[in-house]
């Protein structure tokens, strides 16, 4: 969430941060969150200066007592005992509204940052680099989409998923779940140079779903087993974020960068009429995920680093790609700046995301409490610590990436050709044969 200091300090650069977005709700939750926070910091002061008062009282008790003025004394007693009772009620109404301030800082979104191009829809996303890999034109062996290949060539069976886990769960079977396992093992391969790979829990409490912004806002797409108070994960980029929850790091070991291949679940509560065919759009998928814990000066630098590696895995597998960047009116909750790497799928004749690399400023690790101590300055430890920032992004999500494969690779017999960088992982298999 965003720092509440700001609510007073630059007022008018978050007014104007939050109006690009293009959503006048937003102006009136700020507008609410400044009036609780004025609030809160005169009940503060109330409260403390009761708190003030009963203590000075206590020693005035004490030297009227030694003093012999027993009435005096009691006296200040029960104007203690008044003020005490003042204290315990400011307290219990300091505790509600700063509830009620978190509570709407949590749904807050994030503040955008400049260079974020201006838009309201995602037809307003700009291209910044690309397309690359796309021929002039697809022959019509390639314009067959993946859910009818995909079956004919027995890698592809959605119908038995369905008697299995119900609508929107699908299944890939033979080398088509070779080809699966075989990307997320690229995937990590080729970022196993600087991050450290993690196999994280699937399943997460409410505080950890909360602290990379999933909640409150996103409960209705999330997957809760609520007799255990735990979550399904939506990516790795949940349990990786809360690694370092509620610690400090030194600013010598930053930046962490992490990696994981996890199964991901997604209810999809918004997808009503959008294109749940095939593997565009399910609950449940497979995902490579990098993230990193940085200071606030490292950060730009990463994420172009990360837009690069996501970029260079794709062109890897010679499948057509651009990367656009998310202007501010398409730009996640918790998105400070982001990216996304779109294939294009000849079969579905669409771009598809693949991967999305989001830079999030302090806005998750403030949720979370990550923090970190500067170095020492001519042998002197610094003072106090400040909040880190976070960015994470899809080295490679697995079944849009599968689907463009199965359609860009298709040859006229039927067969689709597996790429050469992913040859070493699919035990001497270089063609799915056409059946």
């Amino acid at each position: 969430m965003i720092d509440v200091r700001l609510l007073r300090t630059a007022t008018e650069a978050v007014r104007a941060a939050t109006a690009r977005r293009g959503d006048p709700a937003l102006l009136d939750q700020l507008d609410r969150a400044a009036a609780l926070d004025d609030d809160l910091r005169e009940i503060t002061a109330r409260r403390d200066a009761a708190r003030a008062r009963v203590n000075e009282l206590s020693k005035e008790v004490g030297q009227l007592r030694r003093a012999g003025d027993t009435a005096g004394a009691e006296a200040k007693q029960a104007e203690s005992r008044g003020l005490g009772q003042d204290e315990r009620a400011l307290g219990e109404e300091h505790d509600r509204v700063a509830a009620t301030l978190r509570e709407l800082l949590l749904g807050f979104p994030n503040l955008i940052h400049p260079d974020v191009p201006d838009g309201k829809t995602d037809a307003d996303n700009v291209v910044v680099r690309g397309p690359f890999n796309l021929p002039a034109e697809f022959a019509d062996h390639q314009r067959v989409p993946h859910w009818e290949s995909g079956p004919s060539l027995g890698i592809l069976d959605n119908e038995r998923a369905i008697k299995i886990s119900g609508s929107m769960f699908p299944m890939t079977r033979g080398l088509g779940a070779t080809l699966g396992r075989a990307l997320c093992q690229l995937a990590l391969d080729r970022n196993a140079d600087a991050f450290e790979e993690v196999r994280p829990p699937s399943l997460v409490t409410t505080a950890t779903l909360t602290a990379s912004g999933q909640l409150p806002k996103f409960a209705d797409d999330a997957f809760a087993i609520e007799r255990d108070d735990l979550w399904c994960i939506p990516t790795a980029e949940v349990p990786l974020t809360s690694l370092y929850r509620d610690e400090i790091v030194p600013e010598a070991e930053l930046p962490i960068r992490l990696m994981a291949a996890t199964a991901c679940y997604r209810r999809e509560a918004g997808s009503a009429g959008r294109d749940t065919r095939g593997l565009l759009r399910s609950h449940e998928f497979d995902k490579a995920e990098i993230l990193c814990v940085a200071t606030p000066e490292q950060s730009a630098a990463l994420l172009e680093e990360m837009v690069g590696r996501a970029e260079s895995t794709i062109d890897a597998l010679g499948l057509p790609y651009r990367t656009i960047e998310i202007c501010a009116g398409d730009l996640g909750q918790s998105h400070h700046r982001s990216f996304d790497v779109e294939v294009f799928a000849p079969g579905a004749d669409a771009w598809l995301e693949v991967s999305s690399i989001s830079w999030f400023s302090d806005y998750q690790a403030r949720r979370a409490n990550i923090r970190f101590r500067r170095n020492p300055v001519d042998g002197k430890a610094a003072k106090g610590t400040e909040i880190a920032h976070t960015l994470n992004g899809s080295a490679l999500a697995v079944p849009r990436v599968w689907a463009a494969i199965v359609e860009n690779f298709r040859q006229a017999d039927g067969s689709v050709a597996i790429p050469e960088a992913l040859h070493p992982y699919m035990r001497g298999h270089t063609v799915i044969p056409a059946r």
